[in-house]
């Protein structure tokens, strides 16, 4: 009796349903129209008739950034870049964040070291200083250079301190009497609870070696090293002559700007979309967590 009492009328349920219905559509707008953009003909393109359907349907955009031995070639180092940077990234985010999660008592430095990871945020040396430190350190066309220069995110670190932060202090206090140190207070207590952040910040770090394309540009001299991102600027964005073969200048004659663009997008999206779903349960339970902690 209780449960029929707190039901929604049909009306309003039709209504939720068509509300939601509408938004999940608004959010899916954008990719389906970048998908049948790039699968539309160069004079439909630019004639601006695509919506959400392709309009001559071609995969020349496609075969253009696919069919070429130098995007394989792109597309393998930036996800080397992510399998490897997004695990450094983490595991020093980890080991940054656990010590400033500390009370001053258990930690007297912390505000130092806490104000030494926020400069680096307040204020930034620059590009050329910056470039200049990576060339001393001899990392100038190495595969390294796209990950040590940012192996330690602050922001995450900020994110992640705080999580440890706000973690129950009863069982820290419980696991000490126990005889519990740091490493297990920390893998045992603080990281599943810290599960939903964790997936957060791991997304953040992941999608941000997959987009970055401007530290390629500025650190590997040799084109064949160039990350995806970085590989696809040159020949679409701006391209350059070493990267363009007789056939891509061809090519590049006949299909519109707006097609390649748009192929380039998709292209970078997929990897995103598929990693997407095996974080989204994690979200899930960050809402549930905050919940019941309300």
């Amino acid at each position: 009796m209780g449960s029929k009492l707190f039901r929604p009328p049909l009306a309003q349920s039709i209504l939720n349903l068509v509300v939601l219905g509408l938004l999940g559509l608004l959010c899916l707008f954008p990719i389906l129209h970048i998908l049948a953009l790039s699968l539309s003909s160069s004079t439909a393109a630019g004639s601006g008739r695509v919506t959400i359907f392709p309009v001559d349907l071609t995969t020349l955009s496609y075969r253009f950034v696919l069919d070429t031995p130098a995007f394989g070639k792109a597309f393998l180092i930036s996800l080397q870049r992510v399998l490897v940077g997004t695990p450094i990234n983490m595991a020093l985010t980890v080991l940054v964040a656990y010590p400033l999660s500390r009370s001053p008592k258990a930690f007297r430095a912390r505000g130092f070291f806490a104000w030494f990871f926020l400069i680096t945020v307040l204020f930034s040396g620059g590009l050329i200083p910056w470039y200049m430190v990576i060339r001393q350190t001899g990392l100038i066309d190495k595969f390294w250079a796209l990950i040590l220069p940012g192996a330690v995110p602050v922001l995450n670190v900020i994110l992640l301190a705080n999580a440890f932060r706000n973690s129950p202090a009863e069982l820290e206090e419980a696991a000490v009497m126990d005889g519990a140190g740091h490493w297990t207070i920390l893998w045992r207590i603080l990281l599943p609870l810290s599960a939903p952040v964790l997936a957060t910040v791991t997304l953040f770090v992941a999608v941000g070696h997959w987009n970055s394309w401007f530290d390629g540009l500025i650190l590997m001299n040799s084109p064949e090293r160039y990350p995806l991102q970085s590989y696809l600027q040159t020949i679409i964005i701006n391209p350059d002559p070493r990267m363009l073969t007789e056939r891509d200048l061809a090519i590049l004659k006949v299909i519109n700007n707006r097609t390649t663009k748009a192929a380039q997008i998709f292209i970078a999206m997929v990897p995103i979309l598929v990693v997407y779903p095996f974080l989204q349960r994690y979200f899930t339970a960050g809402v549930k967590l905050g919940a019941i902690k309300g």
